[in-house]
């Protein structure tokens, strides 16, 4: 299994996961289809599949033009989500393949919007397997609560995201990460993991790298939304239910957010 990163509009990611064996790939919210058809050119490889995390226009505005690209494409969305084109609703649990050597299963991530799915990806058994997040987990925050509860965001973050093998790959739908961990360090100003991180994401971003992935391991360590059940953010919050924290946290994320910041 191999992946591709796609930048596309102002900071969005797409992905491509490719099986080399086969020269199949799936392309991850692919918005801009000419920027995710080209970059599969140049790999060499023939998208088969569009995987689509949620509803929204900067995630699954392409898809149309998707299906005009590449007529018989499968467009997978989630059931209770609103996918344009979608060809292949997917509950939790449900698989699709890519090419022979790639397995995509579908996990409920709802809260963002009330049907988001991230994409749980596994190769062979010597890589780390790999998760695309779209816009429920980002490197060091998460998304706003627009169709759902803090109560989901627990669930999605911590009872299905965070039981994943720490060195799963976190693939995420945008180029927040800077911004997230200057919050983060509001919140947790002496977590070692995350001044880590942030020179080192200072640093990436000065090269005009990209900051994904992550690691499931990483985000527990230093996203402070994966980290509600924690002491640190109990005491940052003056809450002690997780799910209080978690509200906590994104009222303060977003008061934050509009002092000039994401």
């Amino acid at each position: 299994m191999r992946i591709v990163t796609v930048p596309q509009l102002e900071d969005n990611y797409g992905y491509l996961i490719i099986d080399d064996a086969t020269k199949e790939a799936a392309a991850v919210d692919p918005v801009e289809p000419s920027k995710v058809t080209g970059a599969a050119s140049r790999e060499g490889v023939s998208i088969t599949t569009v995987l689509t995390t949620h509803h929204h226009w900067d995630h699954a505005g392409g898809n149309e033009e998707m299906v005009k690209r590449i007529p018989g494409i499968k467009v997978v969305g989630g059931a209770h989500d609103r996918v344009a084109a979608c060809t292949h609703p997917v509950e939790e649990g449900d698989e699709v393949s890519v090419g022979k050597g790639v397995k995509v299963r579908a996990l409920f991530t709802p809260c963002h919007t009330k049907g988001h799915i991230s994409y749980y990806a596994t190769g062979s058994s010597d890589e780390a397997p790999a998760v695309f997040t779209g816009d429920t987990l980002f490197i060091g925050g998460c998304g706003r609560f627009f169709e759902g509860t803090p109560e989901q965001m627990h669930r999605s973050l911590l009872g299905v995201l965070g039981r994943l093998d720490p060195a799963t790959r976190v693939y995420c739908g945008h180029e927040y990460t800077d911004k997230n961990l200057e919050f983060a360090a509001s919140v947790e100003p002496n977590n070692e993991a995350l001044k880590q991180k942030a020179a080192w994401v200072k640093e990436s971003r000065a090269q005009g790298l990209p900051t994904v992935p992550s690691t499931i391991g990483d985000e527990l360590a230093f996203n402070p939304f994966m980290r509600v059940e924690l002491d640190a953010l109990k005491a940052a919050t003056g809450e002690t239910d997780p799910v209080a924290v978690m509200a906590k946290v994104r009222m303060m994320k977003d008061s934050y957010g509009k002092r000039g910041k994401i």
